[in-house]
């Protein structure tokens, strides 16, 4: 007999492929994320359904959607919002943005200033937003799903360490298989748009489906010796030679929670390290920093993670 978890595994590869093909393997990514109240940053080059797959999973986890497009001119304001003047009130009426939604889809992310990247540090960990000395609370499930391109195309500007390790997971997309592709080409190769042949037949997720799978996680057993094995991989990343930053507190906090999750997935009550391993890469990946001679080797950060998994031990 299935587990909520699992359950929810498969509904929502269900619904995300009436639409988005080729992305079986991001999946179980997003499942983990879900359960685990973890934002979410999916990377890769462009035109190859990211934001497609963002819009796809808000629809089908339902509450309220906005879509923000990240722009080199987009201020703060114009996301979190702003107080106007009410005349019949004879005051000022703070008029909410965008962020203040169930699932936030901020689309190429990286295009965003600086600036206005810092003003999701807040919402993304708290939950909140300060506005003139006023904290507005966001939705309990509040959810950010960022796209953005990860090689520096002109007008991008790469998110600080700090944006980067408030997201639960990075999913990277590469180029789909052939076969996924020509199904791509056959399906979506009329007039019409993927949203508008299919979107539509999209369903809403059961809420209490996503509560229960939540409530099995919890009671998902992790021992002290796998505790131990997250923080062996975290002190490995912060000694690597090929880092100049490693895995924080708050990464080896999700590492242990995705393993929960993961574990869950193939039907068990305990976590095991091959739940850490499956889970690393997604976690620890992003959160990285490389040396400037790693760079210029062409080493990337998912290179350094399969290297801290093949050579820190696991525990009996």
């Amino acid at each position: 007999m299935s587990s909520c978890i699992q359950k929810l595994e498969s509904l929502l590869s269900r619904e995300l492929s009436r639409v988005v093909m080729g992305a079986e393997d991001s999946i179980r990514a997003l499942v983990v994320a879900l359960v685990a109240r973890g934002h979410i940053l999916v990377q890769g080059v462009p035109g190859l359904g990211k934001t497609l797959l963002a819009k796809t999973l808000a629809r089908a986890l339902g509450g309220e959607f906005k879509r923000v497009q990240g722009t080199p001119d987009l201020m703060p304001s114009d996301i979190i919002g702003v107080h106007v003047f009410d005349e019949t009130q004879r005051a000022f009426v703070f008029r909410p943005g965008p962020l203040f939604a169930d699932v936030v889809l901020m689309d190429e992310i990286n295009r965003a200033g600086p600036k206005t990247q810092s003003a999701l540090l807040e919402a993304m960990e708290e939950r909140q937003v300060s506005v003139d000395r006023h904290v507005f609370s966001l939705p309990a499930d509040f959810l950010v799903l960022a796209t953005q391109n990860p090689r520096e195309f002109e007008g991008t500007y790469p998110l600080p360490e700090s944006q980067l390790d408030r997201f639960m997971l990075r999913i990277d997309i590469d180029y789909p298989e052939r076969a996924a592709e020509a199904g791509i080409l056959s399906r979506y190769g009329g007039m019409l748009t993927a949203a508008q042949t299919t979107m539509e037949g999209v369903t809403v997720l059961q809420r209490s489906l996503l509560d229960d799978a939540r409530a099995e996680a919890e009671q998902i057993h992790v021992s002290e010796a796998l505790m131990g094995y997250v923080l062996d991989l975290a002190n490995a990343s912060r000694e690597h030679p090929r880092l100049s930053l490693g895995l924080s507190t708050r990464g080896a906090l999700a590492l242990v929670k995705s393993a929960r999750i993961v574990a869950g997935l193939r039907g068990a009550d305990f976590a095991t390290p091959d739940d850490v391993k499956e889970a690393a890469v997604w976690v620890i990946a992003h959160r990285l920093v490389l040396t400037p001679e790693s760079a210029l080797e062409e080493i990337s950060d998912s290179d350094v993670v399969r290297g801290l998994l093949a050579d820190t031990p696991v525990p009996r």
